[in-house]
């Protein structure tokens, strides 16, 4: 075979997927996978739904692009289904995570300088976040290995420990324009934010007028048991962001915001060429439509508790297992040893997972996954770490 043409931007696991539908994917030699990877919280609502395909199909058959330059009424229906949602007033559509990030971060500066009239600019994340690919969020993301070979990386940016708010306190000065945290560090290893943690930020922010931006690219479009994770808090920010689950697939990507903050971004403050193109905003229409239709939210907080009840019961008592974490259908396995070995055992079997850092094995599955399906699942995990305890065992 000749070499890829591509960059080898990726360590791709050696699993070539043509085919998906609901929980279920097939590779190109015909093996079927029970998928708990949801293609990283992003197919929410299984493969290739079929309200979403329809309205894509239908879409498709209309208009492509036009250019924001002119009003899209797929974008308003979109936003109004974003804003009667959430604690939002204002909604900008980008394509991508980073990007959703990237206009949280500039509005940041520029509700400051050009609404509050100071020059604040800086923001403050958390060590072990992630915040995306583009300069400005890679500096923001709290994991060095991202920025490496990247330098000088922008400045404006620090880190502090999370759940230190001593520190954190000690880092707002007379430049800090935000505080920018997700409500579960899925990259980072599924680390839940503390609720009293959570309470003691936005008090700081509202102490120093900060803005509190939520990064809710994984966390949102119901992967926790609510719509968007901050509902598990009784604490709302002033920004948040939205990618992933929000397009069942498509790429697409949104910062949202409170009407105080709206001003910052006036007419040329930011644009996007194929931000809510017509057939993104179809796409993200029918995906909260039919999320709403289905009560997606409501049976993933019942999938949740049905999945980690089975977690405890079946992993508790191994000694490889050190916890079961995480919010809803994102779920951490921290294990005493690296998990590469077990995951690639796993999709051996048929199950998809992915790593969250070295030592855990995240749980991804879409928010309709039946307690059928869960059994699989676990039954496949735990056979596979009762196995590799016992051949430590033995070797010992």
């Amino acid at each position: 075979m000749s070499e890829s043409a591509l960059f080898p931007t990726y360590a791709r696991f050696p699993i070539t997927l043509v085919k998906g539908k609901g929980s279920r994917l097939w590779d190109d030699q015909g093996k079927e996978y029970l998928d708990f990877m949801s293609g990283l919280a992003v197919t929410n609502l299984g493969h290739v739904p079929d309200a979403v395909k329809k309205a894509l199909v239908s879409q498709l058959d209309e208009l492509w692009h036009v250019s924001n330059l002119f009003s899209n009424p797929n974008q308003e229906k979109a936003a109004r289904l974003l804003v009667d949602n959430s604690c939002a007033d204002a909604v900008f559509f980008c394509n991508s995570g980073a990007e959703a990030n990237e206009a949280a971060i500039k509005i940041a500066r520029r509700y400051h300088q050009k609404v509050k009239g100071n020059n604040r600019y800086e923001i403050i994340t958390f060590n072990q976040s992630f915040h995306g690919r583009t300069l400005a969020t890679l500096t923001a993301t709290g994991q060095e290995k991202v920025k490496e070979g990247f330098l000088p990386l922008p400045e404006g940016f620090r880190h502090v420990p999370l759940h230190d708010i001593a520190a954190l306190e000690a880092a707002v000065n007379d430049n800090t324009a935000a505080i920018m945290l997700e409500l579960v560090q899925a990259e980072g290893g599924v680390i839940t934010v503390d609720a009293g943690f959570l309470r003691e930020v936005r008090a700081l922010c509202d102490r120093h007028g900060i803005l509190l931006i939520l990064d809710e690219v994984q966390t949102g479009m119901g992967r926790t048991g609510k719509m968007f994770a901050y509902e598990h808090y009784d604490v709302e920010p002033d920004v948040f962001t939205l990618a992933k689950g929000i397009g069942s697939g498509f790429p697409v990507g949104a910062m949202l915001a409170k009407a105080h903050v709206k001003p910052a971004f006036t007419p040329g403050a930011h644009a996007t060429t194929f931000g809510g193109t017509p057939i993104a905003m179809a796409v993200v229409a029918a995906t909260i439509e039919t999320m709403l239709q289905e009560k997606a939210v409501e049976r993933a907080a019942e999938a949740s508790k049905y999945l980690l009840a089975q977690l405890q019961q079946n992993l508790n008592d191994l000694p490889n297992v050190v916890e079961v974490r995480g919010k809803g259908l994102l779920i951490g396995i921290l294990l005493t040893d690296p998990a590469a070995e077990l995951i690639a055992e796993l999709h051996n079997r048929g199950l998809l997972v992915v790593p969250a850092g070295p030592n855990v094995i995240r749980l991804l599955p879409n928010l309709l996954v039946t307690r059928e399906d869960i059994d699989t699942a676990v039954s496949l995990i735990a056979a596979v770490l009762t196995e590799q305890a016992a051949a430590k065992s033995v070797s010992s």
